[in-house]
């Protein structure tokens, strides 16, 4: 049997079920869709509210995705209407975890009466592969980050037990010893006292080790959003770890739809064609990023010392807090006026990358972000502040794509100096055409390849691919091997 013919035959039923962060219901979203374009059913299961912020569904996919809300248990430390990281402060994390646990028997009840063929889930749930096994539904863990942060803190045993001999900061500022290639990845010292902190943390009972350990080892294959022309060592190294196949789908570049009629589209596109080609540097620092008020004041005025236009997204994230406010320097908007715009609502921002007015994207460096960006082809200028983003800003410099912003080494602060110097050097000095030269190769060489083989690569989780992935396993359909025969 021909894939082709294999995949008018079989078609499954897949359950996605994202951790509570838009930076990962997104991907999972996006994989949902790719599946459904095969003909496959999707079951997109998440909390109440999450659903209801979701993008609408391709009109032609309506019939395939199936939008699951899970009742939200009510824990005490959490807002009200809480039900993503983005509605609350980075510390009160533990409680949305603890809350996210609650899910289990809402979900355990759905399993049972849809009886899917697999289930796709993310690092936190890890009571769910037991569930999922006792009902015979196949399991896969969806890592929608890069190979090498998962690869940073170890095996499978390892992070379940907690037994990482790591314990000091200057142990997490080399690569680990188990990574036997040639890396720059990483942690800075302010950024290694945070992953101490923060990485056994058992607030919500478990910690976030555990739960990833717990979850590996009870799939059957790992995906993750890495390519083998990417940085390819490290998804050797991840199966060497985990002793289990792992999956690249690819980069999956998401596409730049027309936004003409939204009306923040058509104010800031009118922005943006008074400006000269190339000459704009984008800010956006993630939905999740809380800046101290030392923070916002050097960033802005770093980007008003520099002299360059530029377009900055600025939102106070819905779990900031009452008591936080964006508040800019005194004058501040007054004296860009022209040449820089402060956006405080929402922004379009794969349309605000791909306008030709902007050449650099001032991030905070998370994997989407990244990919974003290398999708525009444009130099990274690298703010890092979360979990995995100082990794991703070390491998930025490393390829020559983008440059880091230089910072305190003990307490992570940095100056309008050197945000202006960062900027100046990316986007006018002669020292800088490097990285716009290699932003450009890097587009064409990674993220053009990755659309170019879109179909083979992420559709192949179905194993209906046009041409099938030579490593995946063949997926089963209630324990029936689906694999296609030449």
């Amino acid at each position: 049997m021909d894939s082709n013919s294999m995949a008018k035959n079989t078609k499954l039923h897949v359950v996605m079920f994202p951790w509570l962060a838009f930076g990962h219901i997104l991907p999972y979203f996006e994989l949902s869709k790719f599946i459904a374009e095969k003909g496959h059913k999707i079951s997109f299961v998440s909390t109440p509210r999450n659903i209801d912020r979701l993008p609408k569904i391709p009109p032609h996919l309506v019939s395939s995705i199936t939008l699951v809300k899970i009742p939200f248990p009510k824990v005490e430390q959490l807002p009200e209407s809480a039900e993503a990281t983005m509605d609350i402060k980075h510390e009160d994390e533990p409680y949305l975890k603890k809350a996210f646990d609650g899910m289990e028997t809402g979900l355990t009840r759905f399993l049972e009466n849809s009886a899917p063929d697999w289930i796709l889930y993310d690092f936190a749930p890890h009571w769910l592969p037991p569930v999922a096994a006792r009902f015979g539904i196949s399991r896969a863990f969806f890592f929608n980050i890069n190979a090498w942060f998962l690869a940073f803190f170890g095996s499978t045993e390892t992070i379940i037990n907690g037994s990482d001999e790591r314990n000091k900061a200057e142990d997490f500022m080399i690569p680990p010893k188990w990574v036997r290639f040639e890396t720059k990845v990483a942690y800075r010292r302010y950024e290694a006292n945070r992953i101490i902190r923060s990485a056994h943390r058992k607030d919500s009972g478990f910690s976030d080790c555990y739960r990833t350990g717990k979850v590996i080892d009870g799939s059957e294959v790992i995906f993750i959003r890495h390519c083998n022309e990417f940085e390819p060592d490290w998804l050797k190294l991840l199966e060497e770890l985990h002793h289990k196949q792992v999956i690249p789908l690819g980069l999956m570049p998401p596409q730049v739809k027309e936004e003409d009629d939204n009306e923040s589209w058509v104010s800031i596109k009118t922005w943006l064609d008074n400006q000269n080609k190339g000459t704009v540097v984008y800010v956006a620092l993630g939905s999740e990023v809380t800046l101290s008020q030392d923070q916002l004041h050097e960033l802005a005025l770093g980007l008003e010392l520099s002299g360059i236009p530029f377009f900055w997204t600025l939102r106070k994230t819905s779990g900031s807090g009452e008591s936080y406010s964006v508040d800019l320097p005194d004058g501040f908007e007054e004296r860009v006026k022209g040449r820089g715009i402060v956006w405080k609502s929402w922004a379009p921002q794969l349309q605000i990358l791909s306008h030709d007015s902007v050449g650099s994207f001032l991030t905070h460096c998370g994997w989407s972000s990244i990919i974003e960006g290398m999708s525009s082809g444009h130099p990274l200028i690298a703010l890092p502040f979360l979990v995995d983003q100082g990794l991703n800003a070390r491998v930025i410099v490393d390829k020559q794509f983008g440059i880091e912003i230089t910072r305190n080494e003990g307490d992570g602060s940095y100056t309008r100096n050197s945000v202006s110097d960062s900027m100046k050097l990316v986007m006018v000095q002669n020292e800088g055409k490097k990285f716009r030269d290699k932003a450009k190769e890097m587009n064409n060489v990674y993220v053009g390849r990755q659309r170019s083989k879109e179909r083979r690569i992420v559709e192949c989780p179905a194993q209906v691919c046009i041409t099938p992935h030579p490593n995946l396993p063949g997926w089963r359909t209630r324990g029936k091997a689906a694999t296609p025969q030449d």
